[in-house]
């Protein structure tokens, strides 16, 4: 017989087919707020900023040319 996995936020309940891969709403809101609260990170690159510590953001193609 297969194991069903387990909530991958509190790792005690099953996971619920409803919520997957979490067990219930509270633990997805949970792990959201973790999300947003900067506690999970995704590795990279350090980001560049400018002298005022803001982020540089990236140039795009329709950004106005220089004007004469």
């Amino acid at each position: 017989m297969a194991r069903q996995p387990t909530c991958v936020y509190c790792r005690r309940q099953p996971a619920d087919p409803a919520w997957r891969p979490f067990c219930s709403e509270r633990c997805k809101m949970a792990d959201l707020g973790r999300w947003l609260g900067g506690e999970y990170r995704v590795p990279g690159p350090p980001a560049v900023a400018d002298e005022d510590g803001r982020p540089l953001e990236p140039a795009s193609d329709d950004t106005p040319k220089d004007r004469r």
